[in-house]
C-alpha cells in the first residue's frame, strides 16, 4: 500500500521538479513588458537583483479554511538561496498546525512583474515535508513515515527592493502569511 502512494505521487511531484528546472522558453518581462514605462519613475522601476543571493521568509500566522478545536498557531522561518532563471532552494522550519515541530525542503521558481505588476510576483515550489505524525499523519495526503511530497503556490508583493509580503496556498488546510527579507 506504501508503494501506491508514492506511485501516485512521483508523477505530479516529476511534472512539478521538470517544469522547475527546465530553462523557461520566455520570462515573464519579456511575454509582458510594461505596456506604460512612462509612468514608472526610477523609485518604482524594479532593481536587477543580481546582487541578493538570498530570501529569508517569517511567518507569523496561518489562516485554516476550516476551524478545528486541535489546531495551533502556525510559526515558519525559511531560507531560500537564489540559482539561476529566477530558480530557488531552501529550507522551511516550522511549527505546523497541531504544533509539532516540522520542516519544509524544496526548489522553486519565481515570476517577477507578474500580471505586469512592477511589485507583484508569484513563486511556486515543490519538495517534501516532514513532520506530520501520529494522529496528524493523514492530514497530509501520500504522507508515508512523516514524509509526504507537496507543491506551495504563492503570491507577493514587493515594497522595496529588498522587503516582501506574500500569501502562500496550503491545499485544502488554508493560506500562510509572511514577510520576505531579500539579501
Amino acid at each position: 500500500m506504501i508503494k501506491l502512494h508514492w506511485q501516485q505521487a512521483l508523477p505530479s511531484l516529476a511534472l512539478a521538479t521538470a517544469l522547475l528546472t527546465a530553462h523557461p522558453l520566455a520570462h515573464a518581462a519579456e511575454v509582458s513588458p510594461n505596456p506604460c514605462p512612462e509612468f514608472l519613475s526610477s523609485q518604482d522601476a524594479p532593481e536587477p537583483d543580481s546582487d541578493k543571493q538570498w530570501d529569508l521568509t517569517l511567518s507569523p500566522y496561518a489562516y485554516h479554511w476550516h476551524d478545528n478545536p486541535e489546531h495551533r498557531p502556525v510559526f515558519l522561518g525559511a531560507m531560500d538561496r537564489h540559482v539561476a532563471g529566477e530558480r530557488f532552494c531552501g529550507l522551511a522550519l516550522f511549527r505546523n498546525s497541531f504544533g509539532q515541530p516540522s520542516a519544509y525542503f524544496y526548489v522553486g521558481q519565481r515570476w517577477d512583474a507578474f500580471l505586469g505588476q512592477p511589485k507583484l510576483f508569484a513563486k511556486i515550489s515543490a519538495g517534501f515535508i516532514y513532520g506530520y505524525k501520529g494522529k496528524y499523519q493523514d492530514k497530509i495526503p501520500f504522507n508515508d513515515y512523516g514524509v509526504a511530497p507537496v507543491i506551495i503556490p504563492s503570491l507577493g508583493y514587493s515594497f522595496n527592493r529588498h522587503d516582501s509580503a506574500q500569501i502562500m496556498v496550503l491545499g485544502s488546510a488554508g493560506v500562510l502569511f509572511a514577510y520576505g527579507h531579500s539579501f
